[in-house]
């Protein structure tokens, strides 16, 4: 058995092994300095994202190399979502340090925690086997779980954090279910080997229908699509707001690619048919989410109901990667590279909302309701101006990355013969400009009902100044985002 046994290269995985090394690290040094200084774990974890970072740049040659008996790949679509990633987490953590620390929440399980979600994510980024994806899809969730239920003095945590988990486990068994019966069809874990048996028509095709429908349900928890959406305006809500910032963001990431690696890569060839399930899905999410926001007063669970309607949009690009049953390799370049630039431009948004958030909460005192925002023009006419460009890119008006964003997944489904549900994601679209707008209406028209000083640290507003700026440079410069996820689908497909 030993003479068979193969070293697999461990280069290409230098990223995700260092993580899983520095998180001991930080559970070592929180548990001998914790008691007394809370800030070295906080410093170590963002260290070690930032050498993360590093690695991934340094491994990086722009090919696609697999390890790990083919169930691991680094290619350039995996370094970019990885780079976005650690970005993401990186801003969470220096966006929710004051709130964590006001509430006693610092402490080194967090930081350990998501260490090891950002591993899971990274994980499921580079995964090219059925095995793979499971497994850092689960060591994700599970880490997720914890983190929403950190605050144990929370009934409201607590609560959120139950339901999400029971909803997980359910997900998670019927993704499981799927890829067993894709495995069953197939004969095959690798996801090239599944495309390979669909492509020379060695593979039971009912057993796989069954199989894609368990699947896309599973993918369909992850992203929040109708009618799998239930669990996220709760634990959006429940969950500290440093947790909400974290589920909104980096994780959506991991999912786009997840749905973009076991759909595209794995069963391009039941294209057909998933495109149809997508359809659905992305129109019902365009319109619960944009319909149940309005009714919203806890700006947490808008943004949930918002993040549902965002995700539909993106799934717009995903399920234009075909026309017809026929395949234009530039045409579904488009496509996918579309969905991936409103993946990125909502995480950068989902940050800056959830940062304002906590820009305006303190010690006791959660910001989370409308009227938390009334008259923010004359406590700082900066920061209101900060949130006008993040709603007004959430909704979509011109010229900030969100405008762009849904332009190109629009134009993607005009593209490929949907322009009936690019003309009705546009209505909608309008119908969700009135939430929006709402939260600037209140901030500069309605007198404040909360008069204290803001009482954030430099590095938030700093942050976040810059988090609102670069969503309006990108607008004005739609192109150099569009360019890069371009060049990175075209290496990778």
């Amino acid at each position: 058995m030993l003479n068979n046994f193969v070293m697999p290269d461990l280069y290409p995985a230098a990223p995700e092994i260092f993580l899983l090394l520095m998180s001991f690290l930080v559970l070592f040094v929180d548990l001998v300095f914790g008691a007394t200084h809370r800030w070295i774990a906080a410093m170590l974890t963002v260290i070690t994202l930032l050498g993360c970072a590093a690695l991934t740049l340094v491994t990086s040659d722009g090919q696609t190399t697999l390890t790990f008996s083919n169930m691991f790949v680094d290619d350039l679509l995996s370094d970019f979502l990885k780079l976005m990633s650690y970005l993401a987490v990186i801003m969470m953590l220096v966006y929710s340090r004051q709130y964590l620390s006001d509430r006693g929440l610092d402490k080194g399980e967090f930081y350990v925690l998501v260490l090891y979600a950002t591993l899971g994510m990274m994980v499921m980024i580079s995964a090219a086997s059925l095995l793979t994806m499971y497994l850092g899809l689960e060591l994700m969730s599970l880490s997720l779980y914890g983190l929403v239920a950190i605050d144990r003095e929370s009934r409201r945590a607590t609560e959120a954090a139950m339901k999400y988990f029971v909803l997980g486990a359910l997900a998670s068994g019927l993704l499981l279910y799927g890829m067993s019966m894709i495995y069953g069809a197939t004969g095959s874990l690798e996801i090239g080997g599944v495309a390979q048996a669909l492509y020379q028509g060695h593979s039971e095709k009912p057993v796989l229908i069954f199989g894609l429908v368990f699947l896309v349900a599973g993918i369909a928890f992850k992203l929040g699509l109708v009618p799998f959406h239930m669990w996220i305006p709760d634990v959006y809500h429940g969950a500290p707001t440093a947790v909400t910032m974290f589920i909104g963001s980096a994780p959506k990431l991991a999912a786009f690619a997840m749905a973009l690696r076991l759909l595209v890569y794995g069963l391009f060839g039941l294209a057909m048919d998933w495109q149809k399930m997508l359809l659905i899905m992305a129109v019902l999410s365009i319109g619960l989410g944009n319909l149940a926001a309005i009714a919203q007063t806890n700006i947490k669970r808008m943004l949930a109901y918002s993040a549902i309607s965002h995700m539909g949009y993106m799934v717009l690009g995903l399920m234009a990667g075909v026309i017809g049953g026929q395949v234009d390799p530039f045409t579904a370049v488009n496509a996918y590279s579309s969905a991936l630039y409103y993946t990125v431009a909502y995480v950068l948004m989902s940050l800056g909302a959830f940062g304002m958030v906590l820009l305006l909460s303190r010690a006791g005192y959660e910001a989370e309701n409308l009227e938390d925002f009334k008259g923010l023009n004359q406590r700082s006419p900066w920061f209101a101006a900060m949130m006008l460009i993040i709603m007004f890119s959430m909704a979509g008006i011109p010229f900030f990355i969100g405008f762009f964003a849904k332009f190109a997944v629009l134009l993607a489904a005009i593209k490929a013969g949907y322009t009936t549900v690019a003309v009705i994601a546009v209505m909608f679209s309008l119908i969700g400009a009135f939430y929006y707008l709402r939260v600037v209406k209140l901030m500069y028209f309605d007198a404040p009902v909360d008069s204290a000083p803001i009482a954030a640290g430099l590095d938030l507003r700093v942050l976040l100044s810059l988090n609102g700026l670069a969503i309006a440079a990108f607008g004005l410069f739609p192109d150099a985002v569009m360019l890069v996820c371009t060049t990175t689908l075209m290496r990778s497909l």
